[in-house]
């Protein structure tokens, strides 16, 4: 039976303004080795899908979608975002208008399950990791958190997000999804006498799956492996990524012998050895960043002086346009052992900002914080700056040159972002810091 469409909740209402606001944001990230400006570019200028092989097609976005055609009719696996859905349905309706059977979703984020509505049909059948429905409650249950989180992450004003929620009075819609088949470590099906293996490997997300289709060789592999470092965390929040779940996950894809891969970010790679130098060069960078992180725990090392100290080998080096070591080694390290530091300060309700007020009036008041932030600033310390900005606010939240230092400074770490997230949360905060120096002037 066909499910009905529901208006969007807080959560998708955000999912559609961060992909949209992507878009602005990724063009920045174009110098970095992950083009995904480079590659909005090409999917929006794409008149015809992408012939994979005689059977596979691809739609290219910031989402990818695909079409398996069968004489006994398609299968999509993904559905981009909601800005893509509408073009690529367009495009891979001209390769087959055959009945929709399957749509496959990889995982719950916004960027593959965006489309289902332009797909669904009346017997078409949802397939999904059984963890879907708990990562699907999960983002409704801290819809607040996330519309912020995320409106932050893609360069939006935090503060604006009650106003941009007003967007279902538009009347964007999307369906409810309710996967018709839930399977925990495998699952296959056939159609039109091609086989379909569904297979459990939990990387970026922990219901991320692979499709594997034996008759192509062909490796459907999700979020699993992008062109660039994975987002082990990422900021605007998530439960722990496991970064031996990645690893576990892309050497079970290595063990079928693929012959095509097929990232749902990005283009195919073909060939047996290209697709398999390929994984292993990822699951290798994952695995180095991982033991890193881990014999600096058994040092004793701080988690910051992991995040600054661990970085590729020249050989394993996947560039960061997207996802960031430092970040990951953060993950990696608060996912084993939590937020206690072992400082027994950490253990009390006070924040690590608690004393700045105070430190502040020992520095000499606000004034004499800012002078010493400028100076910090002309040495290029752009990061530390934005601490000392903090505390002299502290002291004193309307001091309009602490703010317009801090925007300096803001401005300076963003003309060097090569990693769109970064970019996008540099950007967020400009806005407001823009906002506060408009009411101190009005």
């Amino acid at each position: 039976m066909e499910r009905k469409h529901k208006r969007f909740g807080l959560l998708e209402v955000l999912f559609v303004l961060t992909l949209v606001a992507c878009s602005t944001v990724l063009a920045v990230g174009q110098e970095s080795r992950a083009t995904y400006g480079d590659l909005l570019r090409e999917a929006n200028s794409q008149t015809e899908a992408l012939k994979v092989n005689e059977a596979i097609y691809q739609a290219t976005g910031f989402g990818n979608t695909f079409m398996v055609v069968t004489p006994g009719g398609n299968v999509i696996i993904d559905t981009s975002s909601v800005t893509n859905a509408v073009r690529h349905k367009q495009l891979l309706s001209k390769v087959s208008d055959g009945p929709i059977r399957y749509i496959v979703l990889t995982h719950g984020h916004g960027d593959h399950i965006g489309g289902i509505g332009q797909w669904k049909q009346t017997d078409t059948k949802i397939v999904a990791q059984r963890h879907f429905i708990e990562f699907r409650d999960y983002q409704r249950r801290l819809a607040g958190y996330f519309a912020r989180s995320n409106a932050g992450q893609f360069g939006r004003d935090i503060g604006n997000v009650n106003v941009l929620a007003r967007t279902p009075a538009r009347g964007i819609e999307l369906p409810l999804i309710e996967p018709d088949i839930l399977f925990d470590e495998e699952h296959a099906f056939e159609l039109g006498g091609i086989r379909f293996e569904l297979l459990h490997t939990p990387g970026e997300n922990y219901e991320e799956l692979t499709v594997w289709i034996p008759q192509y060789k062909a490796a459907f592999v999700g979020d699993n492996i992008y062109e660039s470092f994975p987002n082990i965390y990422t900021l605007r929040g998530t439960k722990p990524r496991w970064a031996l779940d990645y690893v576990a996950s892309l050497d079970k894809v290595l063990s079928l012998e693929p012959e095509i891969l097929l990232p749902s970010h990005g283009l195919p790679t073909h060939g047996k050895d290209k697709v398999a130098a390929r994984l292993k060069r990822y699951r290798d960078a994952i695995q180095y960043v991982h033991d890193a992180t881990v014999a600096g725990m058994n040092e004793g090392k701080d988690v910051f002086t992991l995040m600054r100290e661990i970085k590729l080998p020249a050989d394993l080096e996947l560039g960061e346009g997207y996802g960031q070591v430092s970040w990951s080694v953060r993950g990696i390290y608060e996912g084993y052992v939590g937020w206690f530091d072992q400082n027994p300060a950490s253990m009390y309700e006070q924040a690590p900002t608690a004393a700045n007020e105070e430190l502040v009036k020992l520095g000499g008041g606000a004034n004499a914080v800012v002078d010493r932030a400028r100076a910090v600033l002309k040495a290029g310390q752009a990061a530390m700056t934005l601490r000392l900005c903090d505390a002299a606010l502290a002291a004193d939240p309307n001091h309009r040159a602490a703010l317009e230092l801090q925007r300096e400074a803001l401005t300076q770490l963003q003309s060097r972002a090569r990693n769109i997230i970064e970019h996008g949360w540099l950007a967020s905060s400009l806005q407001r810091v823009e906002k506060r120096l408009q009411a101190i002037r009005d």
